[in-house]
């Protein structure tokens, strides 16, 4: 039997399947598709769907992701868009798999959730137009670019450890190809609750954009992921709730918030606050205020708010 290290390289050798899931049989990481409820590998062992250990369904390089893309979060922000996309990169360390725990730190609670979706690269891409970019995309898969914005006030404009804490990048369950990204519903729901909805008719650059515009100065490889911007409404979730994020045509992806079992180190780096620039991003409000108000923590006296408290 061939093992395919990513649905990446199974793509090259098999370009007919439209949704290719990679899961754990025996102890291998194994290729399936989907035969009804369960999910067949070539060999033709097979494991129910709601009992397999799902692998991410790619082995990214680089996990690069867009700011704002998604007009209702633009509103939201009372904000207007660039000229042109600005970006942030996840550490690969943050790539997470459908049904795997999210974890939010003991002493953290500003972790929100961001439904999006993800472009998988295919080939070699650098110095591509717009036009040919779809000739290097594998497919897409559904994405959710958790923030851990307790972290905001000190990695505001690097992102790093708001967006790259480990377990902070779900995707999957499956890669999907063929897909049009026209005018897909893509949705969040927490415990059952719909809390983002919108179609992907919202983003102001889409998916063939977004990836001529990195490569001209990057080089995408095969398996590396972007992502393309979430919708309004990102909020809290906490330990106990269970996070689903829908697209049309690509599947579901659901991830249980758990508590880490260790709270951030006290004794090196700043330290996790709740000032007016954390709680206003995390809770989508009072955005007259952000980077205007001073951080409260015990380490940003050297901040200056020029609001009147």
């Amino acid at each position: 039997m061939v093992r395919y290290r990513t649905n990446v390289d199974r793509l090259l050798a098999l370009s007919l399947m439209t949704a290719l899931y990679r899961i754990l049989l025996d102890g291998y990481p194994t290729v399936a598709t989907a035969d009804g409820d369960r999910l067949v590998a070539d060999d033709g062992r097979s494991v129910r769907a709601v009992d397999a250990t799902y692998l991410a369904p790619t082995d990214p390089a680089k996990i690069l992701c867009v700011h704002l893309n998604y007009r209702s979060r633009v509103d939201e922000f009372m904000t207007k868009l660039p000229a042109a996309p600005t970006y942030f990169q996840k550490p690969t360390t943050t790539l997470n798999t459908h049904g795997g725990a999210v974890v939010r730190p003991s002493n953290c609670q500003w972790l929100n959730y961001e439904g999006e979706i993800a472009i998988i690269i295919g080939r070699h891409a650098r110095g591509i137009s717009q036009a040919e970019a779809g000739d290097y995309i594998a497919g897409y898969s559904v994405a959710n670019d958790y923030g851990l914005h307790d972290f905001r006030d000190t990695d505001a404009g690097s992102m790093l450890r708001v967006k790259g804490s480990d377990t902070l990048c779900p995707i999957g369950p499956a890669l999907v190809t063929d897909w049009d990204f026209r005018g897909k519903q893509i949705r969040t729901l927490v415990n059952g609750e719909v809390v983002q909805d919108a179609t992907t008719d919202e983003m102001e650059w889409d998916m063939h954009y977004l990836v001529a515009d990195l490569a001209r100065n990057i080089t995408l490889e095969p398996g590396d992921v972007i992502l393309s911007g979430t919708p309004a409404n990102s909020r809290p979730v906490v330990p106990g709730d269970v996070v689903t994020v829908e697209v049309e045509g690509l599947g579901a992806l659901t991830n249980p918030i758990v508590e880490g079992p260790t709270p951030i180190r006290d004794d090196v780096g700043a330290q996790p606050t709740s000032s007016e620039e954390v709680v206003s991003t995390a809770m989508g409000g009072d955005w007259e205020f952000r980077g205007i108000r001073a951080p409260r923590s015990k380490n940003s006296k050297h901040y200056e708010s020029t609001v009147e408290e």
